[in-house]
């Protein structure tokens, strides 16, 4: 049986290559190391033309670290090719306390008051789409998305990866390639090549924020 979960037990094993995922809502949580290993080399980082046209539009507002709690939930709500998550509230409770210590960050795409069927005196912005996911060292570990309007995701996957390129992060592993990877430029890596390139990384002192 697994310990419960705590946000030290999780540091650990993401230093050692290893991430949970629960077996749905209700389901026990496990512990992956998948072979071969999913990555975004953030030096061939590519963005599609179409979508290049679209985030020239601003048509949404981008923000970082301010609507963890926001973003996480809105990961693990039922999608139409997917009933059930792999986040469940043990996992959203210690990536809460992750993000609250300055390690787990969120990546928010808003739709601002002005393109919303909203009365003018509602000064409240709608969250469309978000990532999550954990920083260590020169590693960004990225966890979920999810988009509630077109290509509000992929516009948070580039804007995210602008901030550790210019922070100068080494390393965003993926979990698991998929087709929307792919066209972003996601490979497949071994896991023991995995493992050196983790090692280089983590040994990095990098920052999430900008020196001041």
């Amino acid at each position: 049986m697994s310990p419960p979960l705590n946000p030290q037990l999780i540091i650990e094993a993401y230093r050692q290559g290893f991430f949970p995922m629960a077996d749905g809502r209700r389901g026990p949580i496990h512990w992956y190391s998948p072979d071969p290993r999913g990555i975004l080399p953030l030096d061939r980082f590519h963005i599609p033309k179409s979508l290049a046209r679209t985030i020239r539009k601003a048509p949404y507002a981008i923000t970082f670290d301010q609507a963890f709690a926001q973003v996480i939930q809105g990961c693990a709500a039922p999608r139409a090719d997917q009933s059930d998550t792999w986040i469940n509230r043990e996992i959203i409770r210690v990536y809460t306390h992750l993000h609250e210590s300055g390690v787990a960050h969120s990546i928010e795409a808003w739709l601002p008051p002005a393109k919303q069927d909203v009365p003018a005196n509602q000064n409240q912005r709608s969250l469309v789409g978000g990532i999550y996911g954990l920083a260590v060292g020169g590693v960004f570990f990225g966890e979920s998305m999810f988009s509630r309007v077109r290509d509000a995701s992929k516009i948070c996957l580039v804007q995210l990866v602008a901030h550790l390129r210019r922070q100068g992060y080494r390393l965003m592993d993926i979990q698991m390639v998929t087709s929307h990877t792919q066209r972003f430029g996601a490979v497949e890596i071994s896991r023991t090549r995995y493992m050196q390139l983790l090692v280089q990384a983590l040994a990095m002192p990098v920052t999430w924020s900008p020196k001041s």
